[in-house]
């Protein structure tokens, strides 16, 4: 029995001594014959290692000298990460609890979920293809003074004409009505050419205009990604719908003088798109005819009017001028006459029925520049222009060569106006948009020296160089209400009463996600289109 226990207490020493073994590397350069390690002295300022106790076998197996069964060694290792952790500090095994701890948190807040929601979606991508332009690989440039010789003097006389001074011209004569976006010589879809030669239906308007109506047709008009197309290569300028009422018809005229046609039911071309090239610099304003709907007229910067007809497949000159048109509007019932201002401050009368480009009459009302025209829906002999002192209204009975009068002056703008709109029924309202952030409403019902100021809606119109101004238009089927681009975020299309109260603003954050300068409403069916920087058109309907 003494044996026995001398023998136990001799084992559990043997333990004890293991537990409290410290890792101490041998050095093997004092190394003893016998093989025991000399004792180290070390520096007080030597930095060594921190040590830590080991755990010997014998400690986690007291039964080492025991044969265990082959339950109990699936048992030992059945959870990988025990078997991991074994020989691991408190501080480590403290560590992987937190790390653990923090991955189980971040895995609760789903955040791929979430910065998948947040990316930013890809404008749409129907309507008109971006073309491949392969990339011309240019020689290696060699500096001549290395290789001694001497410099090569250029003359500007002899260059290639595309390596000029960029000029650009504007197309003389007719231009075919062929579109760039379909094989040469392709005809134009029959489909089209009903559709464009469809009379217009006439909107009867009712006598009291019933304002919560009209707001809630407005609410019910939805937008999706089928209605966000392509239509134009650069930049809208001008856009306007055609006034057929069995389908959406729309054009619109972009920075370098292309013409796109979009009809939202049609297969044809890119996702119903047709792309026409009638001028070379930016379209500013576009027109169908009331009285022939198979005639788109334009005008641009390159100083030519056009008559588009769909019957005859050409874009016929009407008109010429040494400077840059800025807009237009029919100046007779039957949209023969045309009223055209350019950017030198005079207004040509234009008719389209006599032989020619030239103009019946020339008369200049302001020395810099005009901005826009439109003339008076019910007495055509008003019109009203944005020149680079406001915005005034004229008698065409009294035009002169020189100077003429304003009839009535709309005063109270701080900077330029840049478009101005006759209410489209009545005339009785005039709309400006100005550069002072501001929308006016003035009363011309009596066109007296000085037309009073009704209404004032402060609007940021600073769109800046790369966006096209916002232009302000009355919605054609409601004489007191109009349709404004907005540069707020979300981005939104305004629709606001002549009074100043917002009917409804259109927004959806999945279709429309940018700046809509340019905005018109249709002549007689509920859809409103929007025209952006990137030639795409948004339709609500």
């Amino acid at each position: 029995m003494n044996n026995d226990t001398s023998a136990e207490d001799k084992f559990d020493c043997f333990v004890k001594m293991h537990l409290m073994q410290e890792v101490t590397p041998q050095d093997p350069d004092r190394t003893q014959p016998d093989g025991t390690s000399e004792i180290v002295r070390r520096s007080a300022r030597t930095i060594l290692n921190p040590k830590r106790l080991r755990y010997n076998d014998i400690a986690t197996n007291p039964k080492r000298g025991t044969k265990r069964t082959r339950d109990e060694r699936k048992d030992s290792v059945s959870d990988p990460k025990e078997t991991e952790q074994i020989g691991l500090s408190e501080y480590e095994l403290e560590r992987l609890e937190t790390i653990r701890q923090n991955q189980a948190f971040l895995s609760s807040l789903n955040l791929p979920q979430v910065a998948e929601m947040l990316k930013p979606k890809k404008p749409s991508q129907l309507g008109l293809k971006k073309e491949k332009v392969m990339k011309e690989v240019l020689p290696a440039r060699k500096s001549l003074r290395l290789q001694n010789k001497d410099a090569e003097s250029t003359d500007l006389v002899n260059l290639p004409p595309e390596l000029k001074e960029e000029v650009v011209r504007s197309l003389k004569g007719p231009v075919p009505m062929c579109p760039v976006n379909l094989e040469e010589d392709s005809p134009l879809p029959e489909s089209l050419l009903h559709l464009w030669t469809e009379e217009p239906v006439k909107y009867e308007r009712k006598k009291t205009v019933d304002l919560k109506m009209y707001k809630e047709s407005l609410q019910r008009m939805r937008i999706n990604e089928d209605r966000v197309v392509k239509v134009v290569k650069e930049r809208i300028f001008s856009a306007a719908f055609h006034p057929c009422a069995s389908s959406l018809l729309m054009a619109a005229g972009d920075k370098w003088g292309r013409v796109g046609i979009w009809n939202l039911d049609a297969s044809w071309g890119d996702n119903g798109v047709l792309l026409f090239e009638p001028h070379t610099r930016p379209i500013t304003c576009m027109t169908f005819s009331r009285s022939q709907p198979s005639t788109l007229i334009t005008t641009s910067y390159d100083g030519a009017a056009r008559a588009g007809d769909i019957e005859r497949a050409v874009f016929e000159e009407v008109y010429r001028s040494d400077e840059g048109l800025k807009g237009f509007d029919f100046l007779s019932h039957d949209c023969t006459t045309l009223l055209i201002g350019d950017a030198g401050g005079d207004v040509a009368i234009v008719d389209t029925r006599t032989p020619g480009i030239s103009h019946e009459s020339l008369h200049t009302l302001d020395p810099k520049t005009l901005r826009s025209v439109h003339v008076h829906p019910m007495q055509r002999q008003y019109f009203v222009v944005t020149d680079s002192s406001g915005a005034h209204i004229y008698d065409v009975r009294n035009l002169n060569k020189r100077s003429s009068k304003p009839v009535s002056a709309l005063n109270g703008h701080s900077r330029s106006v840049s478009y101005a709109y006759f209410s489209p029924d009545t005339g009785n309202r005039v709309l400006t948009t100005c550069m002072d952030d501001k929308l006016r409403v003035f009363d011309t019902s009596q066109l007296v020296s000085s037309a009073p100021l009704m209404t004032t809606i402060k609007h940021n119109t600073h769109t800046g160089r790369w966006l096209s101004k916002l232009q302000a238009v009355w919605d054609p089927k409601q004489e007191d209400c109009f349709v404004v681009g907005s540069l707020e975020r979300p981005r939104r299309v305004k629709v606001f009463h002549e009074s100043g109260q917002l009917a409804h603003a259109f927004e959806s954050p999945d279709c429309l996600m940018t700046v809509c300068s340019i905005t018109a409403l249709h002549p007689s069916q509920g859809a409103l289109l929007g025209g952006n920087a990137s030639g795409r058109l948004h339709v609500f309907t």
